[in-house]
């Protein structure tokens, strides 16, 4: 199949949504299909030519689910997209965030153009009532984008939750398939950082530094953590707007050994989570699936998260890991602390953990969307081409002589 997959957000930024384009793109390549990836692109990587990649319009920071995305915008691009899907002729397009900005919503509007079977991933996920999450933009925009969200041929949720919270605005037949996670790149058996392998007990926040991911309740719970264990480094990975204000409050708490690692290349990715005795992710909500958990549970790594329903979609309590009340630094310094202290409870998590990431391994996610796109492109045959059922063989008694 000749596939398109279509990017809402930046693709000069990285993120979630981007890592999964990118690796689905990949795992469908090595299937066999052609893949052309579709995104607005800024700044010099917007400038730079790279394989597969058409880079069109531009983008803009926009407030969404408690945190900033870069979002395309609406310069008029109809001409372009319109030669491009002529000359294409894409048999699927593959919309992430169908409803989230001008780049889908346009070439939903030409899907005259293109034959294709037209497919929209749905990533997000909020809590109902928060005005400054997609609830608010889907309340909104309902009534305009209902007739771009009837052109969808398929719908993909990347989790129960996110299927949920996206059926409460638009009704209709969602396939779950999650996020997918590199698990050969992400994998036990990985050198660790050797400068942090000193004999201190490390403890790792990967995420960027936002209110919604929580790393406040962490930073609280290092007074209770270090009073049982005072031999503990935090590593604090990526940045974000309440960085600055995080590393005051730790200057002038005097604590030693929390460091602010900045944004972290890719490929020392797996050395950080190798360096980690126990990964914390304490979001307060917001996450449809969690990609870094996923990263650090098939790093083979002890998890201590939130128990929100994202993280409670991966994560089974005490068996992959350990679920804590989101926004109580108490408890998450307790569970710490519990893993910290029993290195056999932590090792039966660690191998947990790894199992279950292998079921979102890149392979058997591809898999399943490569199977949606078949499944899609029969529907759309007329009856007569479509290939017969088999039909069941039936036993007949015997005839008397």
């Amino acid at each position: 199949m000749k596939i398109g997959l279509v990017s809402p957000y930046d693709w000069s930024y990285p993120g979630g949504v981007q890592d999964h384009i990118a690796h689905l793109a990949t795992e469908l390549r090595s299937r066999g299909h052609t893949v052309r990836i579709l995104t607005p692109a800024t700044g010099q990587r917007g400038r730079r030519v790279e394989y597969g990649i058409y880079k069109m319009g531009w983008a803009a920071p926009m407030r969404v689910n408690g945190s900033v995305a870069r979002v395309a915008v609406a310069p008029d691009w109809r001409g372009r997209i319109r030669g491009l899907l002529k000359r294409e002729q894409f048999d699927v397009l593959h919309l992430h965030e169908p409803l989230a900005s001008a780049l889908p919503l346009t070439i939903l509007h030409l899907a005259g153009v293109s034959n294709a079977a037209y497919v929209g991933t749905f990533h997000a996920w909020a809590r109902r009532g928060l005005t400054s999450t997609p609830e608010w933009a889907y309340v909104s925009a309902r009534a305009l984008v209902g007739h771009y969200f009837r052109r969808l041929d398929g719908r993909i949720a990347v989790s129960p939750p996110a299927k949920e919270f996206v059926q409460r605005f638009f009704p209709g037949e969602y396939r779950v398939i999650p996020n997918g996670v590199d698990t050969n790149r992400f994998r036990p058996g990985v050198e660790p950082l050797a400068h942090y392998m000193d004999g201190k007990l490390n403890i790792l926040y990967l995420g960027r530094i936002e209110k919604r991911k929580g790393l406040k309740f962490l930073l609280r719970a290092i007074p209770i953590i270090r009073q049982h264990f005072p031999n503990t480094r935090f590593l604090i990975g990526s940045d974000g707007p309440l960085r600055a204000g995080f590393e005051r409050f730790v200057a002038q708490a005097g604590w030693k050994d929390v460091l602010f690692l900045g944004r972290v290349p890719a490929e020392q990715l797996p050395a950080l989570y190798a360096t980690a005795d126990v990964y914390c992710a304490p979001s307060t909500g917001g996450e449809s699936q969690g990609i870094v958990l996923l990263e650090a549970m098939a790093s083979g790594r002890a998890v201590v998260a939130s128990d929100i329903p994202g993280y409670r979609s991966v994560i089974q309590h005490q068996v992959h890991g350990l679920l804590v009340p989101p926004k109580d630094h108490d408890q998450l310094a307790w569970a710490i602390c519990h893993l910290l202290g029993n290195r056999a409870e932590r090792a039966e998590l660690e191998r947990a953990a790894r199992a279950r990431a292998e079921d979102y391994s890149w392979a058997r996610v591809g898999g399943l969307v490569e199977a949606y796109y078949e499944d899609l492109m029969i529907r759309r045959r007329p009856l007569w081409q479509r290939s017969p059922r088999p039909t069941p063989t039936v036993t007949l008694p015997e005839l008397a002589p």
